[in-house]
């Protein structure tokens, strides 16, 4: 994830199955660095040295990275500087299929 300014939007592809049924191996989204992060938004984040891509969940002034699929684990994380950015919007790739979550 290195050659972009910390501001720009940037895009990425799925791999693997950690967030299906909503992200499929092979989609692209697009993560915007600077937008504001809530409760239940997809971001991308990096936890033990690597980057992941999940849902966010905060209780009780703790956060966590939760897959969607049920296979994968939650992880917590220090806080809100471990994201990286939010996810805006997918594309299965070929332009179509296009999807926004801001």
């Amino acid at each position: 994830m290195s050659g972009c300014s910390g501001n720009e939007a940037f895009a990425l592809r799925v791999l693997g199955e950690s967030m299906e049924p909503e992200f499929g191996h092979g989609e692209v989204i697009i993560i915007e660095p600077g937008v504001t992060v809530e409760d239940g938004c997809f971001v991308i984040a990096l936890h033990e040295d690597e980057y992941i891509f999940r849902q966010l969940k905060l209780e009780n002034d703790r956060c966590y990275l939760k897959p969607l699929n049920t296979d994968y684990d939650t992880v917590e994380i220090p806080g809100l500087d471990a994201i990286k950015g939010r996810i805006v919007s997918k594309s299965n790739g070929r332009g179509r299929q296009r999807k926004s979550y801001l």
